[in-house]
């Protein structure tokens, strides 16, 4: 059994499967954090009080996707958050980088029952669209999606996930604290990116274009 906490301007007792967002970062789905005290920032996206509701999830049937664990990279996260979320790309490399991760690094994610992964939030997805534009390198965005401490979110997909999810209480939030927190984590981490980008790059600087125009594939030693 596994605690896990999903933030929301409301309780949730009973998760229904099938509802929510198409254009989350892993799609259509439950999303939650085994973090409480993130799970109370996530409640409070606006300057309103909400819940960290708690629950519990059996995962022994489960399958799950851990895209930050042993044989995977931050190309198949990227991969996943593009086939998922909208990304404005307005520059040819971009467009071009975009169709290249997909068609290169894209896992076979949709049969999992859960995804565990980075949260790609308002400043770390503008260092995903930072490096698709070529603007940064791939080991500063490995290092961006460090910054600012997020934590990484656990993703219900399935049926057979929703089915072994149970309530346990509903945490209230204060929205003058945690907003305040909220909103101080997601200026950290975009303080911390344009220091680093200051940095004098260390190791080999490869760019989206260097991964298209050496045809980079999945398993590449460097990655």
């Amino acid at each position: 059994m596994n605690a896990l906490y999903h933030g929301s301007s409301q309780i949730i007792r009973i998760p229904t499967y099938g509802k929510g967002n198409p254009n989350n970062d892993y799609g259509l789905g439950f999303y939650c954090t085994r973090e409480p005290e993130l799970a109370k920032e996530w409640a409070c996206a606006e300057d309103e009080d909400g819940f960290a509701n708690q629950y519990m999830l059996a995962t022994e049937d489960l399958t799950c996707l851990h895209l930050n664990g042993k044989g995977y990279h931050i190309l198949n996260w990227l991969a996943i958050l593009l086939e998922n979320r909208r990304f404005d790309l307005s520059s040819p490399v971009s467009v071009r980088g975009r169709q290249y991760i997909l068609d290169t690094f894209l896992p076979d994610y949709k049969e999992y029952d859960l995804i565990e992964g980075y949260r790609a939030d308002d400043s770390y997805f503008s260092f995903s669209r930072a490096f698709l534009a070529n603007g940064i390198t791939l080991e500063q965005l490995r290092r961006a999606m460090r910054l600012g401490k997020l934590g990484e979110q656990v993703v219900l997909r399935t049926k057979a996930a929703f089915d072994a999810i149970s309530f346990i209480e509903a945490i209230p939030v204060d929205a003058s604290v945690y907003h305040i927190r909220r909103l101080s984590r997601d200026r950290n981490a975009r303080e911390d990116f344009k220091k680093m980008l200051t940095e004098t790059p260390t190791g080999e600087e490869i760019y989206i274009s260097t991964i298209i125009n050496e045809k980079w594939t999945n398993d590449d030693p460097r990655l």
